[in-house]
């Protein structure tokens, strides 16, 4: 069955970085768009960044200059890169994986926690 697996949350203090990673199992990740999306508590999960099958990248406006999204689609593996990290980053932050050609099936990861605190 297919599996997202992130890694590289864990707990920061605020200005400092982290970089998550997402890697696919049995999907043609070339095939997929990816994204990073966040839920913190009491709050709806939000789309952080996102990347196309091609590579074009869109981000939040609250991450804008500070993350930035990549694939390699040889280690069928999406990146986000977090500097300048701020408390209200603090969130659980998902993987998301959408076909671009039919039939167009989605894919979540289990979420992994980021903590920005000092």
């Amino acid at each position: 069955q297919v599996q997202l697996v992130e890694s590289g949350g864990g707990l920061v203090q605020p200005g400092g970085s982290l970089t998550l990673s997402c890697t696919a199992s049995r999907i043609i990740f070339r095939l997929y768009a990816m994204g990073w999306y966040r839920q913190a508590p009491g709050k709806q999960r939000e789309l952080v960044a996102h990347t196309t099958s091609g590579g074009s990248t869109n981000y939040a406006d609250s991450v804008k200059g500070r993350f930035t999204i990549s694939r390699d689609n040889a280690r069928n593996t999406v990146y986000l890169q977090m500097n300048s990290l701020k408390p209200e980053d603090t969130a659980v932050y998902y993987c998301n994986a959408r076909r671009v050609v039919a039939p167009y099936d989605v894919y979540w990861g289990q979420g992994t926690q980021v903590t920005v605190s000092s």
